[in-house]
């Protein structure tokens, strides 16, 4: 076998220099390590190596790697290195091969999007994943070719980021601002100096290589007369209806928390709020870990984690009332000053990238309480959805090439999740001397109107800090302005100076709170700058209408399911809003489908009909299918086009089972379980065990869920690729020969009749659904049924005795949106059907 590292050998003298001898390692699967270290050699450049065949393959790339798809850099590809190299740091002394400073920038894996990676390599187009700590997603080299449409003879390649929800166009060369190692926190500078104080960093996730005594602190920079620990003005957000689009901007998640600058140096931190008061005495273990960070003034958030390890506004209400502040957490999310140099005149993207390299030099034993925030180069809206679905605040926008200005500007842009909103406390409720609710409003022209009561959300331990805020504001007379506020006994006024942060379900066309829940009081705003009513992140009043995610909504208040005994009503907003809440879950479903809708424009009380063809007043947000019918067929293929169903009162979306954008080819078997009136349920589950166990038997993996009924739908994921395509007459005979032998093998509990006199106190087994034109209810659809009940897709651990189909409804939908999709894989297990039909002889 040929000795890959010959070359490299060949070039250096190893008595003087520290880089490793190594040797070639064992090949192993495709993939494995990938690091980037920045070589300060006679120009600085950025040497991008990857695990392959036992060897680092190498490029030497001119600039740093960057986020941004239209930046290409060159890749100049060098000699095979040892996978020793790969924790090489150090200095190669001057006139050796190399001879320079090596900083290790980056570190992590990577994975091949195809194959074969020789193949790739040979053809000149090598694309991979990269999952590291400074860069992810996916990135590409390609081989440059000569004039002649050879390749170059200097072997050059490009290194391009690939569109994707880790890129970020318009960032530019920010990264060239990082100097920092992701190893040791190092400088490049400080590492030619050969300081071994410093200690190894870990990879993220991992163990601490060994430990040493930190750093000296930096000699410390001469200020402005204002001092090192001054407080600069904040840039604050201006709300938005939606994130913006377009190349240029980037999305952060918004925290939620008490907004902190940090003022570091000199062995000392100053914590102030967006105000400028000094809050270092309320933060004080927080305080103590930012002395000994690298000077500098940062810009973030302090919030409390929850178990989920989100931010909890709540819990950060309690550990400042309790005084237990040592759990929470400072995101860092951007950098005014860097020693002494005011960095506010930089572009955004620099401003990070110096930062990211801050963060990078913090010691070690003071690195727990501090987070370096990314951004998102990827849909603003995508963003906030996952934010929303997350259950966290929302997102902030921002222009990359936008400077650092104090106060509101529409370089920075808010889009917060439905129903998070500051409210001015202006009274509360009693009855019996025990609290009830408060009563709540915003300010418009200097006085506080009404928006209604807040009647949960209060704990023991929030109480604590809230009844004695509210006494202490006691006033005689109500603040509200107008008179729909309450009076009367058990009515307390107070002064309009408590804020309160509440999460709610939205606004009646009245403009009240529904089902608002206490979350804690806000003591770094004033009632003055709760001025205004925001709406859900893309649900916006205009001139008096409603928009989400881009259509209108006429009538948003009409109620489409009313009330049951169990279940709250739901309007067409709340639909509307669900569906973009869902779309994420329903489109793999039912997205450029052919689809079967059954619309109640008055609700379910009033007149429902069955809708399949695309008329002459469909929406341009909807797909039009053609099918061979008269009409085209009606489709969605975003979440415009499920909001515009809800517009037009789709209250049951029915797709068919086919491949998307392909309406001949099915792409699933659907099995229909329903049950004679007289059927337990207990009998329906015992069946549709049956099914998956004769499923699997025949090499398909099913899936199930519930039909918002009395039913279950079982349900396999069939390859549709040229090699294993097969046609609607072929699914359906499949279905029909599975049904009819469960039939047989127990025709005392099945039946395969459609006609209902002839169940008879059995179950019809309906394989009906897997012919062309047929149609299934999707899963997440919402049934036309009392209780607004969800077709919900299950694990197959929940079939079993207790299991209750109608727990699962509209009123629900955000709690189980919350929890794992137990249907994420279902297209993962495709299988090919024409074994299953060989076993049949079909």
């Amino acid at each position: 076998m040929a000795d890959k590292l010959a070359p490299y050998r060949a070039k250096r003298d190893f008595k003087r220099t520290a880089e490793p001898r190594g040797k070639q390692g064992r090949a192993r699967g495709e993939g494995g390590a990938y690091l980037i270290q920045r070589h300060d050699a006679t120009r600085l450049h950025y040497d991008f190596r990857i695990e392959h065949d036992g060897v680092l393959k190498s490029w030497a790339v001119t600039k740093a790697p960057s986020r941004d798809p239209s930046v290409k850099r060159l890749a100049v590809e060098v000699e095979d290195h040892p996978l020793a190299y790969g924790t090489f740091e150090g200095t190669i002394p001057k006139g050796d091969y190399g001879g320079g400073t090596v900083q290790l920038w980056d570190r992590g894996t990577w994975t091949p999007q195809e194959p074969d990676v020789e193949a790739a390599l040979k053809r000149g187009s090598l694309k991979m994943i990269l999952d590291g700590e400074r860069l992810s997603g996916g990135w590409a080299l390609v081989r440059m070719k000569s004039e002649r449409g050879k390749p170059s003879k200097r072997n050059n390649w490009l290194l391009i980021k690939e569109k994707d929800a880790y890129a970020a166009p318009g960032e530019g060369d920010a990264n060239m601002d990082i100097d920092a190692s992701v190893a040791t926190g190092r400088t490049l500078a400080e590492i030619a100096k050969g300081d071994a104080s410093w200690p190894t960093r870990p990879k993220a996730g991992g163990a601490r290589a060994r430990t040493k005594p930190e750093p000296a602190p930096r000699p410390k920079a001469r200020r402005t007369a204002a001092g090192p620990h001054a407080f600069l003005p904040l840039q604050l957000c201006k709300t938005v209806d939606h994130p913006p689009g377009g190349a240029g901007w980037v999305h952060e998640i918004k925290f939620d928390g008490y907004r902190i600058q940090i003022a570091t140096g000199g062995g000392q931190a100053r914590l102030y709020t967006r105000k400028g008061l000094d809050w270092s005495d309320r933060f004080p273990e927080l305080a103590r870990d930012a002395a000994a960070w690298p000077e500098g003034v940062w810009d973030g958030e302090v919030c409390a984690l929850n178990a989920e390890d989100a931010p909890d506004f709540s819990a950060l209400q309690t550990a400042l009332s309790e005084q237990k502040t040592g759990g929470l957490v400072f995101f860092a999310f951007d950098l005014l000053r860097d020693g002494d140099e005011d960095l506010r005149d930089l572009p955004l993207a620099r401003r990070k990238a110096r930062l990211e390299a801050l963060v990078d030099r913090v010691p070690d034993k003071a690195r727990g309480r501090l987070r370096y925030v990314d951004h998102f180069g990827a849909s603003g809206q995508a963003v906030l959805e996952s934010a929303c679905r997350m259950d966290l605040e929302g997102v902030i926008s921002k222009q990359l090439d936008a400077p650092y200005r104090g106060g509101r500007s529409a370089t920075w842009v808010k889009s917060k999740c439905r129903g998070r909103d500051e409210v001015v406390i202006g009274g509360w409720s009693s009855e019996a001397g025990r609290f009830r609710s408060l009563l709540v409003g915003t300010m418009k022209g200097g006085r506080l109107t009404y928006l209604g009561r807040v009647g949960t959300g209060y704990s023991t331990a929030l109480m604590k800090t809230l009844r004695p805020a509210l006494e202490e504001a006691a006033a005689d007379a109500s603040p509200f302005v107008g008179k729909t506020a309450p009076s009367g006994r058990g009515v307390h006024w107070i002064k309009p100076i408590l804020i309160a942060e509440v999460e709610h379900g939205g606004y009646t066309e009245g403009g009240s709170l529904r089902q608002a829940a206490f979350k804690g009081l806000r003591e770094d705003k004033t009632a003055k700058e709760v001025t205004a009513r925001p709406q859900p992140p893309s649900t916006v009043v205009k001139s008096g209408r409603t928009v989400v995610a881009g259509v209108t909504l006429s009538n948003p208040d009409k109620v489409l399911w009313p009330a049951t005994e169990r279940t709250p009503e739901v309007t067409k907003a709340d639909l509307a809003r669900f569906y973009e809440r869902a779309a994420d879950r329903l489109l793999p479903h039912v997205g450029d489908r052919p689809l079967s809708i059954i619309r109640a424009p008055d609700g379910i009380t009033g007149q429902t009909f069955f809708q399949r063809h695309a008329g002459p007043g469909a929406g341009p947000r909807l797909k039009r299918f053609e099918v061979g019918d008269r009409q085209p067929y009606v489709g969605v293929t975003d979440v415009g086009g499920l909001v515009a169903l809800a517009q037009s009162g789709g209250l049951e979306l029915h797709p068919w089972g086919c491949r998307p954008g392909d309406p001949e080819t099915p792409d699933q078997v659907t099995f229909d379980l329903d049950p004679d009136t007289a059927i337990d349920f207990a009998a329906v589950i015992a069946a549709a065990k049956a099914v998956k166990a004769r499923l699997e038997e025949l090499g398909l993996t099913p899936f199930v869920k519930t039909t918002g009924g009395k039913g279950l739908h079982v349900v396999a994921p069939i390859r549709s690729d040229s090699r294993s395509r097969v046609d609607w007459d072929q699914c359906k005979a499949f279905a029909k020969a599975v049904a009819e032998a469960m039939r047989q093998d127990a025709p005392d509990r099945f039946t395969t009749t459609l006609a209902k006199k002839a169940r008879g106190g059995k179950i019809f087994i309906d394989y009906l659904r897997n012919g062309r034109m047929a149609t299934a209810v999707a899963p997440w659809s919402p049934r036309a049924r009392p209780g607004a009940p969800l077709a919900m897709p299950i694990a197959w651990s929940q079939v079993k005795t207790g299991l209750d189909p109608q727990a699962f409804t509209l009123a629900e939908a955000d709690g189980l949106l919350k929890k794992a999709d137990p249907w994420a894989d279902f297209r993962k297990a495709e299988a090919s059907l024409r074994p299953a039909l060989k076993r049949l002889g079909l």
